[in-house]
């Protein structure tokens, strides 16, 4: 399914969304500079670019590469915006468009010292206000358009995995599976990857974050694969642990508790429910085992535009699910004398729990 075939996101309502938030966040403008924030607000898609709002208007700067481009996805997106595109003019255009604001609000983790002094110069008579969250705290509530796009890149994800995890009984490397795992995603439809494809067998797979080498799959081993495809900008994530061949005993018992923790995990998630107690949920079951050491991580995150967004779901998490938060429920278990197991999926919040975005069988055994 491409992007014209999913149902469209409704960026009107973000508009007014963030006109609420402004006043909150001490500002009554603001510089948009991240240009996934862009992306998110207006469905420009370009490498460089920023947006000034103001209550009276929208104002998207860019270069001479993006004009056609710019225009063509804002209006596709039904966004009311001025667009000016220019190399060098970027402060004559925007110092006036500022108009009278008195407090013009800077996304902190995204402008540099530099850059903030720079716009210091470009906004003489306007207090710049660090802001933290603004437009990340609106992303944090998928729309319909949103979610169906992730869901379209996990549906990909599910497939791909079922049409190549019978590879891992021929011995490939781990970065030769990574390869052909990648190339069906974007075969079936993706746009792309969601992230660099984990894929750990044996040893390797008691490092949660390891890369694929030239270690070559065997008889016995554990194998971590940590993937998602990306669907008009949306990302899928989904970890399975295939088991090569019987096992040993304490390796089933890994991934026995280890499924059963993110099942555990799973059953918490639900509107009003902390995220602490979705991570104390996968942490327990992990705990009661005697492994507790042995979980290296926090138990998700959200998932959108970028693979890592808020919520996190962690023991020190202060945040709360909502309606419609895309989150990761991932607990695992990592022993350096018998491998890895963690087992991912992709979940929505719904007024009753939350439904799976991701459906590959989670058991998975190659023999």
């Amino acid at each position: 399914m491409t992007g014209a075939d999913l149902p469209p996101m409704d960026h009107a309502a973000r508009r007014e969304r963030l006109s609420e938030r402004l006043p909150r966040a001490g500002c009554d403008g603001m510089l948009v500079t991240n240009v996934v924030n862009i992306r998110y607000l207006t469905g420009f898609t370009g490498s460089a670019g920023m947006l000034l709002v103001t209550p009276e208007e929208w104002l998207l700067v860019s270069d001479s590469r993006y004009g056609e481009q710019a225009a063509e996805q804002t209006g596709n997106a039904g966004v009311a915006v001025r667009i000016e595109i220019t190399s060098t003019r970027q402060r004559d255009v925007m110092g006036p468009a500022a108009g009278q604001l008195k407090r013009l609000g800077l996304e902190a983790e995204s402008v540099s010292w530099a850059g903030q002094r720079r716009f210091a110069e470009w906004f003489p008579a306007t207090e710049l206000v660090p802001t933290g969250h603004v437009i990340e705290g609106l992303r944090e509530v998928k729309d319909v358009g949103e979610i169906a796009r992730i869901e379209a890149a996990a549906a990909i994800a599910d497939e791909a995995l079922e049409m190549v995890v019978g590879l891992l009984s021929d011995g490939p490397t781990e970065r030769e599976f990574a390869i052909e795992l990648d190339f069906t995603m974007n075969r079936l439809g993706a746009d792309g990857t969601s992230f660099e494809t984990i894929v750990a067998s044996g040893p390797n797979g008691a490092r949660p974050h390891a890369r694929p080498g030239d270690r070559r799959v065997r008889e016995g081993d554990l194998v971590v694969v940590d993937f998602g495809a990306l669907v008009d900008g949306y990302r899928s994530d989904m970890t399975r642990t295939v088991l090569v061949g019987a096992g040993s005993q304490a390796q089933q018992e890994m991934i026995d508790v280890v499924v059963r923790s993110e099942a555990a995990g799973v059953g918490a998630v639900g509107a009003g429910v902390d995220c602490s107690a979705v991570d104390a949920a996968c942490r327990d079951v992990i705990a009661e085992a005697g492994w507790a050491e042995a979980f290296l991580h926090s138990s998700g995150h959200g998932v959108g535009l970028e693979i890592h967004e808020s919520p996190r779901i962690a023991a020190t998490s202060e945040a709360v699910l909502v309606v419609g938060n895309v989150v990761t429920v991932e607990p695992g278990v990592y022993l350096s004398e018998h491998g890895g197991v963690r087992v991912e999926d992709t979940v929505v919040v719904t007024g009753d729990g939350c439904r799976r975005l991701t459906h590959a069988p989670i058991r998975s055994v190659v023999a």
